[in-house]
């Protein structure tokens, strides 16, 4: 498969942000914890805070809080450097979106790698990762297991949330939705819905869920070297088929993988066991 100058281009700003999350340090966490990688030895699951069906609930809405009220932290002088990266990186990628995302409107070169990672099996395929973990954690009574797979539906239901508000509130259009010979560059707040659907197509809610998953088994399981190498580059042929499919811009993409990672990374997991 032969790919022009845009095709790269907008694989490269996908898969740099798997590459970010997969070699990252550790900052000090959103809250006010300790850092992630400050023990050197495992946490004991007995000093994990509670995670179950039953605390679902409640661990969602305490990070939610954590999520909306962060402005406030950057009001204090907090998180400035890390916001204003991904604010950089992001505003560029706007601005190049309408000059890399009419190749593939018009391209039939991904026509067989669209049809095998379509919307719907790429969120089948995302959802069966911590739902396999969990069933099989469960049979065999491995804690660790079921957790990671609950921390992972944590994280991409408080990741969705933040999506689904910006994507009302935005009402981006997506690539598909712009008639030949129409403007790439003026597609926001163009499009919306009733409430309890999904609005505009920034960020990316396919990219959100599987950065989300992504990131918390990268980091639970990271001690085995291949797991976030794995786990990112499947997400991001998650976040590329999006490009490809038309369903969304580089730059929501991009959005929905820093997102994703930094809820998951950040509010989500810490205080959480790395793993041995």
């Amino acid at each position: 498969m032969n790919m022009t100058g845009e095709a790269r281009s907008a694989l490269l700003g996908v898969f740099l942000m798997a590459s970010v999350c997969a070699f990252a340090g550790t900052p000090q966490d959103m809250q006010s914890g300790p850092a992630l990688n400050a023990p050197t030895e495992p946490v004991s699951l007995d000093d994990e805070r509670p995670i179950d069906w039953k605390s679902i609930v409640p661990d969602v809405y305490h990070d939610q809080k954590t999520i909306w009220t962060f402005p406030g932290k950057l009001a204090r002088g907090k998180h400035w450097e890390p916001t204003i990266g991904i604010a950089l990186i992001l505003g560029a990628l706007v601005a190049v979106d309408p000059h890399d995302t009419p190749y593939f409107h018009t391209t039939s070169a991904f026509s067989g790698f669209n049809r095998g990672l379509s919307g719907t099996h790429t969120i089948v395929g995302t959802a069966l990762v911590p739902a396999s973990f969990y069933a099989l954690g469960y049979v065999r009574k491995d804690s660790y297991a079921t957790h990671t797979s609950l921390l992972a539906g944590e994280a991409a239901v408080d990741a969705g949330i933040l999506g689904w508000v910006l994507e009302n509130a935005t009402g981006r259009l997506r690539p598909s939705a712009i008639p030949p010979g129409g403007s790439y560059s003026d597609t926001w707040f163009k499009t919306y819905r009733p409430p309890l659907r999904a609005g505009g197509g920034f960020p990316s809610e396919h990219t959100i869920a599987a950065f989300s998953v992504a990131t918390v088994f990268s980091h639970r399981y990271g001690s085995h070297r291949w797991v976030p190498w794995a786990a990112y580059g499947a997400a991001t042929l998650v976040g590329f088929s999006r490009v490809t499919l038309q369903a969304h811009f580089p730059s929501d993409v991009f959005a929905g993988a820093a997102f994703s990672y930094v809820i998951s990374r950040f509010v989500v997991l810490p205080g959480r066991d790395p793993g041995p």
